[in-house]
């Protein structure tokens, strides 16, 4: 599924997000308020606006309210979050995710002011935009020891092989381990007897070697073919 994502703040944290989103397939605009830093040769293939996203204004002439994601990557924490809780309140956006720039400031970012995701590091911002409609897919979310392992995440659709299952039934491939379940707002510790459940996020550390192998297992065999057809 192709998204349409706004990303306000044309900076390096801004363009690299666009430019993986980009390269998955999806829409990009960056809006941008200082002309200095509109540089489309940057990201050649993204729409480029210049305006300030925290007017109301802006945000419904650059059509905000046909996105599906809208991403405030500014530098100023102020500024993120006046545009996230535009894109939420005025726009009815269905995926918020902020940059938090300062940590004594993370408080803040929470849904009444209209964030579904705070995060500080571009490569998971763009994983967790991308979560909105990855339930059934293999996510990477961030990289380890020069590319050897990665962190990656796996919603559970109903139709998932092993749904209502403990964990020691699942024949995980070697070099992959699952470290943490996410169900709703409860973070949970694996453990062989824990079932898993449809809806569940499942985040494994794995090489990249066995990521199609964990997406088997955990999708069923022909998940791997559907992932790249779609692609």
């Amino acid at each position: 599924m192709t998204m349409r994502v706004a990303i306000a703040g044309a900076g390096n944290v801004g363009r690299s997000i666009a430019q993986e989103l980009i390269d998955n397939g999806h829409q990009v605009m960056l809006i941008e308020r200082q002309p200095k830093m509109l540089r489309p040769d940057r990201v050649p293939d993204a729409e480029w606006v210049l305006a300030d996203a925290c007017e109301l204004a802006s945000l419904e002439e650059a059509n905000v309210a046909g996105c599906d994601v809208v991403v405030a990557a500014t530098g100023d924490d102020k500024v993120n979050l006046v545009v996230s809780l535009l894109a939420k309140t005025e726009f009815a956006v269905p995926r918020v995710v902020a940059r938090v720039n300062r940590a004594e400031n993370e408080w803040l970012f929470t849904e009444q002011w209209g964030v579904d995701v705070a995060v500080s590091k571009p490569r998971v911002m763009a994983a967790l935009v991308e979560e909105a409609v990855t339930v059934g897919d293999l996510v990477r979310l961030m990289t380890f020891r020069q590319g050897e392992a990665n962190l990656v995440e796996i919603t559970l659709p109903p139709t998932a092989p092993y749904v209502g299952q403990p964990l020691r039934d699942v024949p995980l491939p070697r070099d992959s381990a699952l470290v943490a379940i996410l169900r709703g707002k409860r973070v949970l510790v694996p453990s062989p007897d824990d079932p898993i459940e449809a809806g569940d996020e499942l985040i494994f550390v794995c090489t990249a070697e066995v990521e199609d192998a964990v997406r088997a297992v955990v999708l069923g065999p022909d998940s791997v073919e559907r992932t790249r057809e779609s692609r």
